[in-house]
């Protein structure tokens, strides 16, 4: 934890943020002093530099020991009680609009570092369950990337406005984000700002294109529609496109991949091999290799039925399935047959799931049971396959799971019709 807040520190200081040797900014300060100040004086009424000074005895005491440990810490505290009670407007005379722009900070700039370092913990915990691969993200140390190839780089998160001006500098003409506003929201990270400032130039596109984290078949079922935006945007953009998450190291690695193999022509082996090559990450090639034989056959689905027999019950749902284990799928109860029914329209592939019933999870020991796993739960399961086993499109799915598995000119030339027909979200 100590080299971690001493690589935050340092990050600070390279960008001139002032640092005191507890790993706390200026900022922080700042924010504590406002707060016990608010408590003290009434902030609506005219306040003048005179005033000023006779309040800053109420907060010296506990903000200089925590933030200012120096001869000059009374000082500096009454500096900024001047500032949060007499802001420009009043000493000046003269109303000063700071732009959203301008004025966004960065959650490792807003919040505690050792705060932003345990977020960062917990995420990179979470991420290394999720994705069975031991990975790392520090949000606190800002963002970071690499370059695949001269005109692609996949990396992780802007944080700042200034960001912007850092990806125009190294040649960046199409910044793509795939992160979810929950995303942006447990790091602080004010994509508007960002979205605004990119907007004031004409060089470069800031779009997004929302794929849920840490889940691989949310990202087999978006591949098509964020590959048709990403593709059409380097068609129009061109230059070197920049395409991140979180941290740079599931969701956005899936997508350079994805474009890749589809679009650029590389095997998805030779493709995954010189990724893996460039940046440490883990993105999903299932996914990948499921959203490739979905647009080759179609977008295809099957409906499924699925029933629990109980006209007892108040409330049946289901969870796993296409949704993932943390939402549910209510089921309607049908009077003519006494059963709960739900049906579902699935794409090709392996689904599990389980029943909650009235608020207990529990399996449909009516319907295909897996075997247990190493925790020794089971779970109901489902196989949405093709009907003729000795059809093209059988073939296709089969030929998909190898590892080996690349594309025939034409399906690649028919993915790049599909990629430029597809409707724009």
């Amino acid at each position: 934890m100590q080299l971690a807040s001493a690589k935050a520190a340092q990050h600070r200081l390279d960008r001139g943020v002032w640092t005191s040797v507890k790993f706390r900014d200026m900022r922080c300060a700042l924010a504590e002093s406002s707060k016990r100040m608010m408590n003290s004086v009434d902030l609506n009424s005219s306040m003048t530099v005179k005033n000023a000074t006779d309040v800053t005895e109420i907060v010296c005491d506990k903000v200089n020991s925590r933030y200012f440990p120096t001869k000059g810490g009374k000082i500096m505290c009454l500096l900024l009680v001047i500032v949060i009670l007499c802001p420009p407007e009043r000493l000046c005379g003269e109303y000063v609009q700071n732009e959203a722009i301008s004025g966004s900070m960065s959650s490792k700039e807003m919040s505690d570092p050792e705060v932003e370092e345990e977020k960062s913990e917990v995420y990179s915990t979470n991420m290394t369950e999720a994705m069975g691969a031991v990975l790392t993200y520090r949000h606190e140390l800002g963002m970071n990337y690499n370059f695949i190839r001269p005109d692609l780089i996949v990396g992780s998160c802007l944080q700042t406005p200034e960001d912007v001006d850092k990806l125009r500098q190294i040649g960046v003409k199409t910044i793509f984000c795939l992160q979810q506003d929950s995303d942006l929201e447990y790091f602080g990270v004010d994509i508007r700002a960002i979205q605004q400032y990119a907007g004031t130039y004409d060089d470069i596109q800031h779009l997004r294109a929302e794929i849920r984290d840490f889940d691989s078949f949310d990202l087999r079922m978006r591949l098509p529609a964020v590959l048709s935006k990403f593709y059409k945007a380097i068609n129009r953009n061109g230059g070197i496109t920049y395409v991140h998450c979180t941290a740079g190291l599931g969701r956005a690695p899936a997508v350079a991949l994805a474009y890749m193999f589809w679009v650029q022509g590389y095997k998805l082996s030779e493709a995954n091999s010189l990724l893996l090559s460039k940046r440490s990450c883990c993105p999903k090639l299932d996914a990948i290799k499921s959203a490739t034989a979905d647009i080759l056959t179609g977008l295809r689905k099957k409906v499924v039925n699925l029933s629990w027999k109980d006209q007892n019950r108040t409330m049946v749902e289901i969870s796993g399935l296409d949704i993932g284990w943390g939402q549910r799928i209510p089921l309607t109860f049908d009077e003519g047959q006494g059963s709960w029914i739900l049906k579902r329209e699935l794409p090709e592939g392996h689904y599990e799931y389980k029943y909650v019933v009235d608020g207990e999870w529990t399996c449909n020991n009516n319907e295909l049971i897996t075997s247990p796993n190493k925790d020794g739960h089971v779970n109901n399961y489902v196989e949405v396959i093709e009907d003729d086993p000795s059809s093209a499109h059988a073939a296709l799915w089969k030929r998909s799971t190898r590892d080996d598995f690349d594309l025939t000119m034409d399906e690649r030339r028919k993915i790049r019709q599909f990629l430029e027909a597809f409707e724009d979200e």
